[in-house]
């Protein structure tokens, strides 16, 4: 779901929450050796989100904090914040082209630029602990 979260609002931290769980704790925080991404660049988004991007002159860049039970993917647009909640049973990533990931839920989906080994880095991060915390698959049993 794509929601405006420029302001605190108990209703839409509710639903944030119910989607992919409460901010990590500080020592959590610690162990998976932070949370938050590098500032990654869009280069191509879903329409919805490029009818956001399109509407100022900035540079279009996002960043991905992560949760318990999935990720925020966070852009800013004409002094707005907006936030892409993903849970993780409905995130997929794949790496396209050179330097290329793309980020998608349901209908909505963001393509950003990897140059750095950092953004890479960030990642397999995140793939590990969605791999590490899915809930036990019917293969698997």
């Amino acid at each position: 779901m794509l929601l405006n979260v420029s302001y605190t609002d108990k209703k839409i931290t509710k639903k944030i929450d119910d989607a992919v769980g409460k901010p990590f704790a500080l020592k959590e925080r610690w162990k998976l050796g932070g949370i938050g991404s590098p500032k990654l660049h869009i280069t191509d988004a879903s329409v919805e989100i490029q009818n956001l991007l399109i509407l100022d002159n900035n540079l279009n860049t996002c960043n991905i904090e992560m949760r318990p039970k999935g990720i925020i993917l966070r852009f800013r647009s004409l002094l707005e914040t907006y936030g892409l909640i993903i849970p993780y049973y409905k995130l997929n990533i794949y790496k396209g082209d050179f330097a290329v990931y793309s980020i998608y839920r349901d209908n909505y989906f963001v393509k950003v630029r990897s140059d750095t080994k950092a953004i890479q880095k960030y990642f397999k991060k995140l793939l590990d602990y969605k791999a590490d915390n899915a809930p036990t698959s019917i293969e698997d049993l």
